[in-house]
């Protein structure tokens, strides 16, 4: 009777390893589960942080645009500003037909608007026109706005005005505004904007 109950007792206490490994084993699998869930949320939200930072270059670039003193109908590659579309480069690196852009010669943002810690925002602007030079020519063949009003009108239908004087507003060329965003754990972020 004792060898049968020493018997028993040996296969409960193997069972019992059984199960304890077999516990340990999956609340080892959910440990990782649960962490790659973390590191997922964390990773979307460094991304989306960067897209937001973004915007800094967005109004640096619009800041530049609207106070430069600089003809807007030739390049400038010291402000990173090109009159023409630039087909042929590839801003993004992924377009094997195309050239890359060199993003270290964008303009980084400073001052007033100035990135994040641990974030570099850099931007290059486009007008976005097939040539250099006027606008308002038909050589240079830009995309335009066509927001213009009747220098007649004397009410607010069909044209913007101000009592009985109308508000002319010119046409111009429109401009693309390509932002990279570098931040933490390798975040990569591009923002394109068109304004005019």
């Amino acid at each position: 009777m004792n060898t049968r109950s020493f018997g028993q007792r040996g296969v409960v206490l193997f069972t019992a390893l059984i199960v304890l490994v077999a516990m340990t084993l999956a609340g080892i699998a959910l440990m990782r589960r649960v962490d790659t869930g973390t590191i997922i949320a964390g990773n979307l939200a460094f991304r989306q942080t960067a897209t937001h930072v973004a915007d800094f270059g967005v109004e640096a670039a619009r800041a530049w645009l609207t106070s430069t003193s600089t003809s807007l109908f030739a390049d400038s590659s010291a402000n990173a500003y090109f009159a023409t579309w630039q087909e042929s480069i590839d801003l993004l690196g992924n377009d094997p037909g195309k050239t890359d852009y060199n993003w270290s010669t964008a303009i980084a943002t400073t001052g007033a608007f100035a990135a994040p810690t641990g974030y570099t925002v850099r931007y290059v602007i486009h007008r976005l026109c097939e040539a250099a030079g006027d606008p308002t020519g038909s050589s240079a063949n830009c995309v335009k706005t066509n927001v213009t009003s009747s220098s007649t009108s004397t009410g607010t239908k069909g044209a913007a005005a101000y009592g009985s004087y109308a508000i002319t507003v010119p046409t111009a060329a429109l401009y693309r505004i390509t932002v990279r965003v570098e931040g933490p754990r390798n975040t990569l972020s591009f923002i394109q904007s068109t304004v005019f």
